[in-house]
C-alpha cells in the first residue's frame, strides 16, 4: 500500500504545532501585559502634557502569532502630524523612558527605546498618526494599517499557520528581515500565508516560483524594487511599498528548495534551527590545504554601528574583495563575514596565494592607430619587459612583464584605500590582512569559518 503524503504531513505539522503554540495561561499573560503598555505609555504622555495621540502594540504579540520562545512586544508611540521630528523623538523617548526599565537607545530610520516591561522585552517607537498608510511619514507610520489588515481577516487556523510557517523559516535560518539576516519579516510571513491560506498552501505554490517573483494584491499597484529584488509583495495598505525587499535571492532560493524537499519528505527536523558550530581556526586551515587552496583573513575593528547599518557595509566590503581579487586575476572560490563585539571578519578563499611571476599585457590588433602607441610604450628604454612586444595568434600585440607584488595579501593591502566598502568601515584603522595560517583564533573568525567550508543545505546536514 502506497504511503499517504497528506497523513504524513498532517501528522508532522500536528506535532510541531503542539511543540511551539503558547499555551492559554501565556496568551492571557500577553493580553493583559499588552493592555498594560498601552495604559501606562498614556498615563506618561498625560503626566508631561505630551500631545501623544495614540499608544497601541502592534506585530506578533497583538494578533497571537508569535513564537513562543521568540518575541517582545513592540509598543507605538503615534503623534499628530504637526509635531516636527525632533519633538517625535524627543516626546516618543521620554515616553518610553518612563514606563521601560534598563532602556537602551536604539537607531533606525529615527531612535527609539528598547528596554523591559517587566519579565518582557519591548520596543518603543515614536510615529506619526497619519490618515492613509500609503501616506507615512516615517517607515513606522503604516502599522495601525497593517494591524487592522490583518486582524480583519485571521482564523484561529491561519494564526497557527503562521506560527508554523515562521517556525518552518527558522529551521531554514532565513526568518528576519535585518540585514544580518536577509529573510523573511513577520508581516511578510502573514501576507504570504493568507494569501495562499496557510503553511502547506504557500510551500504548494513556491514550488511553481522562480526568482524573481512577484505576487500582488492589488494588479495596479506598483511597488518600487530593487535592481537585486528576490520576491515582490505589495503591501496591502501601501501598493507602492514592496513587502519583502529585505528577502535576499540566496534566502528565496533556499525556501524554494526546502519548500519542494518537506513536501515529498515530511519530516518534524525541517522545523528545528540547526545551531552554528563555530570551526577553530587550525580546522579551517587543514581543510584549506586538503581544498589545495589559500585563505587570506581581513580584520577590522568594529565601528559603533547598529546591526542593520553595519551589516550591509560588511556584506559590500565582502563582495568589493571578492571582485578586486578577481581583477587582479585570482581564481575566487569563495568569500565569508562576520561580525563580533570588537572585531570584523572578512575571509576570502582563492586558488592559489601568489599570482605569476610573469604578467601577459595585451594590446591592440595590429592595423589600429592604438597599436603605435603600445608599441612605443613598450620598447623605450627601461620598459620593464619580460619578452615581446609580440603578436598573438590571433593578430593582437601583446608583451610580457614582471609582476612586482604577487601575493594576495599585499596586493589587497594596498587596494584597500580604493575599494568600495561601507564609508563607516573606510572612516576606520585600515584591516590587518594575513594568511589564516598566520591568523589567530577569534569569536568572529570561528563565526565566518563554517560560512567557507561548511556549506551544505541544511535538510542534508542533519
Amino acid at each position: 500500500m502506497e504511503p499517504n503524503p497528506t497523513a504524513a504531513l498532517d501528522a508532522v505539522e500536528r506535532e510541531v504545532l503542539a511543540q511551539i503554540a503558547p499555551t492559554a495561561a501565556l496568551l492571557a499573560r500577553v493580553a493583559d501585559v499588552r493592555e498594560r503598555l498601552v495604559t501606562a505609555a498614556t498615563t506618561a504622555a498625560a503626566a508631561r502634557k505630551s500631545p501623544l495621540v495614540r499608544a497601541l502594540v502592534a506585530g506578533s504579540a497583538a494578533r497571537g502569532t508569535f513564537l513562543t520562545d521568540r518575541f517582545d512586544f513592540d509598543l507605538f508611540l503615534l503623534f499628530p502630524t504637526t509635531l516636527d521630528r525632533a519633538g517625535l523623538e524627543a516626546e516618543g523617548m521620554a515616553i518610553g523612558r518612563a514606563i521601560l526599565t534598563s532602556p537602551e537607545t536604539r537607531y533606525a530610520q529615527h531612535p527609539y527605546l528598547r528596554g523591559r516591561y517587566e519579565e518582557f522585552s519591548v520596543e518603543a517607537v515614536p510615529g506619526y498618526a497619519v490618515a492613509d498608510g500609503a501616506h507615512p511619514l516615517t517607515a513606522v507610520d503604516r502599522t495601525p494599517f497593517h494591524q487592522a489588515w490583518l486582524s480583519e481577516r485571521y482564523t484561529p487556523d491561519l494564526v497557527a499557520q503562521v506560527r508554523l510557517t515562521k517556525q518552518f523559516l527558522r529551521g531554514l535560518g532565513v526568518y528576519g528581515s535585518e540585514a544580518k539576516t536577509g529573510g523573511f519579516s513577520g508581516y511578510l510571513v502573514e501576507l504570504l500565508v493568507l494569501k495562499f491560506g496557510g503553511f502547506r498552501g504557500l510551500l504548494e505554490a513556491a514550488r511553481a516560483w522562480s526568482i524573481p517573483t512577484k505576487l500582488t494584491h492589488d494588479p495596479r499597484s506598483n511597488p518600487r524594487v530593487p535592481d537585486d529584488v528576490a520576491l515582490v509583495v505589495d503591501d496591502p495598505v501601501d501598493p507602492a511599498r514592496n513587502v519583502s525587499t529585505a528577502l535576499t535571492r540566496r534566502n528565496l532560493a533556499l525556501f524554494l528548495l526546502a519548500a519542494d524537499h518537506y513536501l515529498r519528505f515530511p519530516d518534524a527536523d525541517a522545523f528545528r534551527p540547526r545551531p552554528l558550530v563555530p570551526m577553530a581556526r587550525q580546522d579551517g586551515v587543514e581543510r584549506a590545504q586538503v581544498r589545495g587552496t589559500h585563505v587570506t583573513v581581513l580584520r577590522l575593528p568594529r565601528p559603533a554601528l547598529v546591526d542593520d547599518i553595519l551589516y550591509p557595509q560588511l556584506h559590500k566590503a565582502e563582495r568589493a574583495v571578492a571582485t578586486e581579487a578577481e581583477r587582479l586575476g585570482f581564481s575566487v572560490l569563495g568569500t565569508a563575514s562576520a561580525a563580533a563585539p570588537d572585531e570584523l571578519v572578512v575571509l576570502l578563499e582563492v586558488g592559489h596565494r601568489s599570482l605569476p611571476a610573469v604578467q601577459v599585457r595585451m594590446g591592440p590588433s595590429v592595423g589600429l592607430a592604438r597599436a603605435d602607441d603600445f608599441l612605443a610604450k613598450w620598447t623605450q628604454q627601461g620598459a620593464p619587459v619580460l619578452q615581446g612586444p609580440h603578436l598573438t595568434y590571433d593578430g593582437r600585440l601583446s608583451v610580457e612583464t614582471l609582476r612586482a607584488e604577487r601575493q594576495v595579501e599585499t596586493l589587497l593591502s594596498e587596494a584597500w584605500s580604493r575599494l568600495p566598502v561601507g564609508k563607516d568601515l573606510r572612516a576606520g584603522d585600515a584591516p590587518s590582512i594575513r594568511p589564516l595560517s598566520e591568523a589567530s583564533d577569534s569569536p568572529a573568525l570561528l563565526e565566518a569559518l563554517p560560512s567557507l567550508f561548511a556549506k551544505r543545505l541544511p535538510w542534508l546536514a542533519r
